[in-house]
């Protein structure tokens, strides 16, 4: 996985409430065997019209936001199935982090082992960043891993806590297997101790 450390970019707002997978990632985009593609279907239905052009309402087929590494996400984001294929899709066209309130478990998960940061913030810290971020000229933000901080273009700083387990998964850029194996000695050691120890097994 792609570590995260501080990253600086674009932040698109896209604040309904109750988005779920199948908004993110329509089912007819998981009939193939690998990921490829993603991209294209990522919010198929919001981001193109039924001629197949661009629909230019959408936030990120607006020129401010085009190129958008945060999505500022309203409450109970990524709610529904428990499809992995809506964090492949994010990824695939660049996001590398969710703020928001709320996140459905499953997607929150999800997030954290395939490298998107899912930031949790409060629904006061939520409106400040969504104010700065709706103007183009100001949608610039920095968000600081190490830091535990997102930084505005007003100069704001808002705060965020993360579980420090995942915060070290991330800025390494490890997924769960990754995790594991840096403590693959110590699992070596315990099976060879613990055969020794139980030879009849």
């Amino acid at each position: 996985m792609q570590p995260f450390d501080t990253v600086s970019g674009s932040a698109a707002p896209f604040l309904a409430s109750n988005i779920d997978t199948d908004v993110i990632m329509p089912k007819q985009f998981l009939k193939g065997i690998d990921r490829k593609g993603l991209d294209r279907g990522l919010f198929f239905d919001l981001r193109f019209l039924e001629s197949g052009e661009l629909n230019p309402e959408f936030i990120l087929n607006q020129p401010a936001w085009s190129d958008a590494a945060f999505l500022v996400v309203g409450p109970n984001f990524g709610c529904g199935s428990s499809r992995e294929h809506a964090v492949w899709g994010l990824k695939q066209v660049g996001i590398r982090a969710l703020i928001g309130t709320s996140f459905a478990g499953i997607f929150y998960d999800n997030c954290q082992r395939n490298g998107v940061l899912a930031l949790q913030v409060s629904e006061e810290q939520l409106k400040q960043i969504a104010a700065v971020i709706s103007v183009g000229e100001t949608a610039k933000i920095s968000v600081n891993l190490p830091d535990q901080r997102i930084e505005l273009a007003d100069g704001s700083v808002i705060p965020f806590q993360i579980d420090e387990l995942r915060k070290q998964s991330l800025l390494l850029g490890l997924d769960a297997i990754g995790t594991t194996l840096q403590r693959a000695e110590q699992i070596r050691s315990f099976e060879t101790r613990h055969l020794s120890e139980n030879p009849w097994l």
